[in-house]
């Protein structure tokens, strides 16, 4: 899952992101309002978590553009304490959540995994995603198939949850190249070529009916 965390104070924006890295999910940060809606126009993120109280552009003006522009990530807003007019504010512009700073590492994973339960069908309520007859847990990167069970690297565990969440539609090399590292990297098409290569002989590994198909010219599809 990828994270779009917009938040000024620098030190508390980087302590956060290493907090969510080590929960395996991924982190961009952006440290000012323009920046931030440039980051989530992108479209790349599973979830925002948006200050309101920003340089060059405030969250709830960063909401409303997102909405406008037809962006339906989740987003969790950063209140102040005590402020219940932001906290209607960002609901009524939008926002799915808000968290008063300061606030624990643990109130926020919580969130966040229960954003992403309501973000997906296929998600059961232990978190667990499931597809045909395997089950990844995005969080321990552990995949399961008929009694065997295998870890995965991190990037193969976040390919085959947006594969999962595409169910039935064709992912492409560049939107793979997007969730995955980010839309300003510098990582090329063999990249993925090559995790879809490892994440296929774990798949055949558990002896799983489920496969990867290359479309060619278009992209993969799990089938």
């Amino acid at each position: 899952m990828r994270i779009l965390m917009v938040e000024d104070e620098k030190y508390m924006a980087e302590a956060v992101a290493q907090v969510l890295k080590k929960n395996n999910y991924s982190v961009d940060l952006a440290y000012d309002g323009e920046d931030g809606l440039d980051y989530g126009l992108s479209g790349i993120y599973d979830i925002i978590i948006l200050d309101i109280m920003l340089p060059k552009m405030d969250g709830i003006s960063i909401l409303k553009e997102l909405r406008k522009n037809n962006i339906q990530t989740p987003v969790i807003l950063l209140t102040a304490r005590g402020e219940t007019e932001d906290k209607v504010r960002g609901l009524d512009s939008g926002a799915d959540d808000y968290l008063a700073k300061p606030f624990h590492t643990d109130e926020l994973l919580a969130r966040l995994r229960a954003l992403g339960r309501r973000n997906t069908e296929m998600i059961a309520n232990d978190g667990i995603l499931k597809y045909g007859d395997i089950k990844l847990n995005p969080h321990s990167l552990k995949l399961e198939c008929g009694g065997k069970e295998i870890i995965l690297t991190l990037k193969e565990s976040q390919l085959l949850e947006l594969l999962i969440k595409r169910k039935g539609l064709i992912v492409s090399k560049e939107n793979i190249i997007e969730k995955l590292w980010g839309y300003d990297t510098d990582a090329e098409d063999n990249r993925v070529e090559i995790h879809v290569s490892l994440l296929r002989k774990k798949l055949a590994q558990l002896d799983s009916d489920v496969s990867i198909h290359t479309i060619r010219g278009a992209g993969y599809i799990l089938k």
